[in-house]
């Protein structure tokens, strides 16, 4: 397959700058009025069950959906917003959404290029989003610390019955897989544990002078690991609270028992657990993905080609055999995890790539 030619750059996005209509301190609501371009009926949510999704999204003002197995590519969405850091498909597959500068939307996966619902005044941009298991409601993460909750349940009526602030821009959150509480990376090297039901949170501080760029908790709940722009990634138990505890926060993390890996040798951008808990995956500007037992933290499998550049982002097949990745030259692939090969190259894009999502489905038994 032929690789397409150079394209010169930012290596990673430029700082927003504030709207001249809008000033930092202004007493606002953050959340404002969302902004659903035509009336959206409830079956928007439906899409075959048997479809595997991967969206990809950068530089070049495109979001485009492919058919992961095959590599063929199903649709491009015109997506005009200097750049996507965010992409996250539903757990039903049937909705999109997209943060960048200043802008979400949310899409349709199936028949329409339409914007199904857009909000375009935020302040900075969303660093990551995310979704319920149920999709009842998504979570989104703002470079002006702000941490929302959208009840898309109905995305005519779109409610935000939840916010949390930081007192430093958010680069990251993951929900936990007790649906219960959020757990967020800030620029200051804080991770905060925010409890939905009780909106309460803790503050920890595990990694002081660096920032958290991405963060991942194993499946089982029992593990939190994160990476900063050192090249760092950090791995702590976490721990329930008592039964008896009166604290509302049912997570908190073992700080005194943390792992350090030294990752990368430059900033490092993704970390993911596999499906079955077994690898932690972490990706870099280094141009290489790397692959780690979680028996011991030991390196696995170094995942590198030539002339790859920044390794954006990743994403695990449900049976952890496979990880597509997302990079600078404007490709995304496809390895195979046993032999540490590219297996598929996913080509179309005119820029950087530097984020994607996958939506797998369980394969029959």
């Amino acid at each position: 397959m032929s690789m397409p030619a150079k394209v010169d750059y930012p290596p990673s996005p430029p700082p927003p700058k504030t709207p001249s209509f809008q000033k930092e301190d202004e007493e606002e609501n953050p959340v404002g009025d969302l902004v659903p371009p035509t009336p959206t009926k409830t079956e928007i949510h439906e899409i075959q069950t048997s479809d595997v999704i991967l969206a990809t999204a950068g530089y070049d003002d495109t979001i485009k959906l492919w058919e992961a197995h095959t590599g063929k590519l199903l649709r491009t969405l015109n997506h005009p917003c200097n750049y996507v850091t965010a992409l996250e498909i539903s757990p039903d597959g049937g909705l999109l959404v997209a943060g960048g500068h200043q802008c979400i939307k949310i899409y349709h996966t199936n028949n329409t290029n339409d914007v199904l619902l857009e909000y375009p005044k935020l302040k900075k941009n969303v660093m990551d989003v995310g979704f319920h298991e149920e999709g009842k409601w998504m979570y989104i993460a703002g470079e002006d610390g702000t941490i929302q909750i959208w009840d898309i349940r109905a995305l005519d009526n779109v409610r935000y019955p939840l916010l949390h602030t930081i007192k430093a821009p958010a680069t990251t959150v993951q929900l936990h897989p007790n649906q219960q509480e959020l757990i967020i990376g800030d620029a200051l090297g804080n991770v905060h544990i925010w409890n939905l039901r009780a909106d309460k949170s803790e503050t920890f501080t595990p990694a002081t002078e660096s920032v958290i760029n991405d963060i991942s908790v194993n499946p089982s709940g029992t593990h939190l690991a994160f990476v900063n722009n050192t090249g760092n990634c950090f791995v702590i138990p976490l721990k329930e609270a008592p039964k008896e505890s009166k604290n509302p926060i049912r997570t908190g993390i073992c700080d005194d028992e943390k792992t350090e890996i030294q990752a990368h040798k430059k900033y490092a951008l993704r970390c993911k657990f596999s499906p079955d808990g077994k690898i932690l995956a972490t990706t870099s500007a280094d141009q290489t993905s790397k692959l780690w037992n979680t028996d011991d933290y030991s390196l696995k499998k170094e995942l590198k080609v030539d002339n790859q550049r920044w390794v954006w982002d990743l994403a695990f097949s449900l049976d952890s055999q496979y990880l597509f990745t997302a990079s600078s030259d404007n490709l995304a692939r496809l390895w195979s995890l046993e032999k540490g090969k590219v297996v598929r190259e996913y080509t179309g894009h005119q820029n950087a790539l530097t984020c994607l999502a996958f939506r797998d489905v369980k394969a029959e038994s």
